[in-house]
């Protein structure tokens, strides 16, 4: 027995120094060792032993070797109590989590699980791991396998009036209807979700997310200054769930990344809101200064191209931060949008002093092909933004003069329409008569 401890902190002790190979030999020798064993020692050994070879295969980038960890790991789980399987399992399949390219290994490896579960009769493992399984269809935008599943789990749920799991399915179901874009649904299953949550204790990380997925929201609905107020709550949530005071618990979630994506949607907010000079004070302070780094700067590029008005130094920002400003379709969108804007404000300022000028002069001026002008022009002429014409014959386009509109004339039109309203209502009433 003395042996088999002293075995699993060498292993530990070879993993820290990075000799993974002993590692893993160590690791393996004790679960093939100690298998079936029922003693408690023994077991916390096997377990500490699976736990520790995940982190090692994590660690290496060995997708095969944790999908077949995961697989034999259910040999073992007739040794130890159900739920300190279920969060075996559940710890084994995040491992996957931070390796590149997983995902599509993972979600195959998460329904065997959910297989298993079913066949063995453990409930609530298979119904977390459908919880799982739902964020890693949104992960991998299968939405439709999201939906479906989310249908069956939520039916299954509100039978047994789950209100924890029942937060966190209905948070997943506006995720994936934010993604899709069907935003009144995304918007239902949101207060769904929060009118569970209010019945029970939600712990911080629900609460975290719960928050951000309603600043997405109303940054959606272009109310950014609600939505700055829900990434600031986010913000102070995942922060709080990795500081000093967290609990054992809270505190072995990884929720930099979550923290990092807040703190940017709160620039985000303040760059749409065109209060670019207040970056300062949110990096500045003491709660975002530990998440500040390449993701922030990004932001504060696209800042300052925004404060000058310059498409170029736009360009350039999302060029040399493409990683961190065009793979988060949060941030993409509202920059779409936001690009489209300055180029609009930058050409209508441009053609201005102008009746008529050539394409090749604004694409020069505003430093753009003459491809892309062209097409932006005829955008604001179909949206009635630009009143002219784009002669194309000659490479031009052409501006007309703003109409002062006619207030007699309108005035006329409407009480000739008054009339007709009147000598309508006479000859109803005359027919009434007859």
């Amino acid at each position: 027995m003395v042996d088999a401890t002293s075995q699993l902190q060498q292993a530990k002790d070879a993993h820290k120094k990075g000799d993974l190979h002993s590692a893993e030999q160590g690791y393996v020798a004790i679960l093939s060792t100690e298998l079936g064993n029922t003693n408690d020692t023994v077991v916390r050994e096997q377990e500490d032993a699976l736990l520790g070879l995940g982190e090692l295969y994590r660690d290496q980038k060995n997708i095969d070797a944790l999908a077949d960890l995961v697989r034999k790991s259910r040999t073992f789980m007739s040794s130890f109590a159900k739920a300190k399987s279920a969060k075996i399992i559940r710890t084994l399949i995040d491992d996957f989590n931070p390796i590149p390219s997983a995902t599509p290994v993972q979600i195959s490896i998460t329904k065997e699980c959910i297989e298993w579960a079913l066949n063995d009769k453990r409930i609530f493992l298979r119904q977390t791991l459908e919880a799982k399984l739902i964020g890693l269809y949104l992960e991998n935008a299968q939405f439709q396998d999201a939906l479906k599943l989310i249908e069956t789990l939520l039916r299954e749920l509100k039978k047994l009036d789950d209100k924890a799991m029942l937060v966190e399915v209905h948070l997943l179901e506006s995720r994936v209807l934010s993604a899709l874009r069907n935003l009144a649904k995304s918007r239902a299953a949101l207060t769904a979700a929060r009118t569970n949550a209010n019945s029970i204790y939600c712990p911080p990380l629900l609460q975290a997310g719960l928050d951000m997925q309603s600043g997405i929201l109303h940054a959606d609905d272009r109310d950014f200054k609600t939505g700055y107020s829900y990434f600031f709550e986010a913000l102070e949530g995942y922060a709080g769930i990795n500081s000093p005071s967290a609990s054992n618990k809270e505190a072995a979630v990884d929720t930099y990344g979550d923290a990092v994506r807040a703190l940017k949607y709160m620039l985000l907010c303040k760059i749409m809101m065109s209060e670019t000079d207040d970056l300062g004070v949110v990096i500045g302070s003491k709660m975002a200064q530990k998440y500040v780094g390449r993701e922030v700067e990004a932001m504060k590029a696209v800042a300052v191209a925004h404060q000058k008005k310059s498409l170029a130094e736009f360009e350039k920002a999302l060029s040399n931060y493409k990683s961190e400003l065009q793979t988060d379709p949060i941030i993409r969108q509202h920059f779409t949008a936001l690009y489209d804007s300055l180029l609009e404000s930058n050409l209508l300022r441009i053609l201005q002093p102008f009746s008529r000028v050539e394409i090749s002069y604004i694409a020069e001026t505003i430093q753009l092909s003459q491809q892309q002008v062209e097409n932006k022009l005829s955008q604001m002429i179909l949206d009635k933004v630009l009143k002219g014409v784009l002669d194309q014959g000659s490479g031009c386009v052409e501006i007309f003069e703003e109409q002062e509109k006619e207030v007699l004339y309108n005035q006329a039109v409407e009480t000739m329409k008054h009339l007709g309203d009147v000598v309508d209502l006479l000859y109803e009433k005359a027919r009434k008569l007859r």
